[in-house]
């Protein structure tokens, strides 16, 4: 009877366990990136000196925000945006950068006057101070316009043959250009305001080199000393007409309306050859571009 029980045959099958995801080494990866970060962060903080840590923060900083002095000392060395920070513009900076430190003074007696005579030495040096940068930066545009508009005199053959009608020079009132009759080649009709073609051409020249300067424009129209053979028509109509004759062009190629500041005739009163004021050379267009004066800082007080 042992014999006959029946046999049991267990199968156990073995199956993979399922796949669980990756997401624990995405934030690993993290994890891992923001400290690799920190520490080359640390790093680079005691590797640097305090001068490069603030070109640092000045270039991360917005371009429109200024900082003034207050606060303590600390990790901020006192530094604190200002209440005006956002309305200062970029010339406030360049005053700031040009700014003098203000004197100590060891006398504690005379601490306000002191600091009140400190405050306006300050203010003299700064505004003379940009002052000198400003003009710096307009006589080096200055130049430039001169330099390209004699480069052009060259290049162009129909410009090259003229290059004796014009002069460039700078004067204390601006960039001073020049057209000028010579002698057998005059820049008018006789008598009259009518451009010639190659004055044209020569005008549209400098209307382009005008164009790259904001500057205000003044144009004088002058003549030699021979009386107008027109009736009723005396030199100071004939300068005048051609001065503004000349602005019209310019003034047609683009030159803003808003940029001239004056027309001016003063037939033969200013000789360019005072020696012989009836020389064709006295015969002339004076185009100059202003000088403008450094403007202020908003709230600047002087």
């Amino acid at each position: 009877m042992s014999d006959d029980r029946p046999i049991i045959k267990k199968v156990i099958k073995v199956q993979a366990a399922g796949h669980h995801g990756g997401a624990w080494k995405v934030a690993y990866a993290d994890f891992v990136t923001a400290m690799m970060a920190f520490f080359l962060l640390m790093w680079l903080i005691n590797t640097t000196t305090p001068e490069q840590k603030r070109g640092v923060a000045d270039y991360f900083a917005p371009a429109s925000i200024s900082e003034s002095r207050s606060g303590a000392g600390g990790i901020l060395g006192g530094t604190a945006l200002g209440e005006d920070g956002a309305r200062n513009s970029g010339t406030t900076a360049l005053v700031s950068k040009l700014a003098p430190k203000a004197p100590k003074t060891p006398d504690k007696g005379k601490g306000a006057k002191s600091g009140s005579n400190g405050g306006a030495q300050q203010t003299e040096v700064t505004q003379s101070a940009l002052q000198q940068a400003m003009a710096r930066r307009e006589e080096m545009a200055f130049e430039s316009a001169a330099e390209s508009l004699r480069q052009a005199m060259q290049d162009l053959p129909e410009l090259a043959e003229l290059s004796k009608n014009l002069m460039v020079d700078q004067t204390p009132e601006g960039l001073r250009i020049q057209i000028i009759d010579q002698e057998g080649r005059s820049m008018f009709e006789p008598g009259s305001a009518k451009l010639r073609p190659h004055t044209v051409v020569l005008l549209r020249s400098v209307a382009k080199i005008i164009n790259r300067l904001p500057n205000r424009i003044s144009i004088y129209g002058h003549t030699d000393a021979s009386p107008s053979a027109a009736s009723g028509y005396s030199n100071w109509d004939l300068s005048f007409n051609r001065a503004n004759a000349a602005r019209q062009l310019l003034q047609e190629d683009h030159v803003p309306e808003n940029r001239f500041y004056q027309v001016i005739g003063n037939a033969g009163s200013e000789p360019l050859f005072p020696d012989d004021p009836y020389m064709p050379g006295n015969r002339r267009i004076s185009i100059v571009l202003l000088r403008e004066a450094p403007p202020l800082p908003p709230g600047y007080k002087l």
